[in-house]
């Protein structure tokens, strides 16, 4: 995807589809797509695990250091489009479905090692010259720990 040409060369819905397939191949572990689609100045709004908000996510490293946190949970993760994109000015939104199995590594949890899961989420981008400068993070985080049974029994 040629970023310094997808806003001036595709219809805001082919450049969004674009940018979602990239994102969406960053987070199946394609590290090195990053670079193009995520600007040095992104913002992170989610709940983080730590409890935080994602403020101290940022820019390219924190997005990868971010994914890669996730991946290291389920290795065999696989981030899947739902509905999506919606576009909506310099706003694309995506609903998604992950699945795989649980590698270990959540204080807390009761389910073993190999335990499939399988949750969804809604991420909003806020795009800039083909880069993501800001990404909402809507996660079912209460039932992805619901399947590990964290804090169960």
């Amino acid at each position: 995807m040629d970023t310094a040409d997808n806003s001036t060369t595709h219809s805001p819905r082919e450049a969004a589809t674009s940018l979602v397939a990239s994102w969406v191949d960053m987070w199946n572990g394609e590290y090195a797509i990053a670079e193009k689609i995520i600007s040095p100045d992104n913002r992170v709004h989610a709940a983080m695990f730590d409890g935080g908000d994602g403020s101290a996510v940022g820019g390219v490293a924190g997005m990868v250091d971010l994914v890669t946190q996730m991946r290291s949970l389920m290795s065999d993760l696989v981030f899947s489009p739902e509905v999506g994109p919606l576009v909506d000015g310099d706003h694309v939104v995506v609903r998604w479905v992950a699945t795989g199995h649980y590698g270990g590594g959540i204080p807390g949890a009761g389910a073993p090692v190999g335990t499939a899961v399988t949750f969804h989420g809604t991420d909003i981008l806020r795009v800039s010259d083909a880069r993501v400068v800001e990404y909402w993070l809507n996660a079912d985080t209460l039932d992805l720990m619901t399947q590990l049974q964290v804090g169960a029994g």
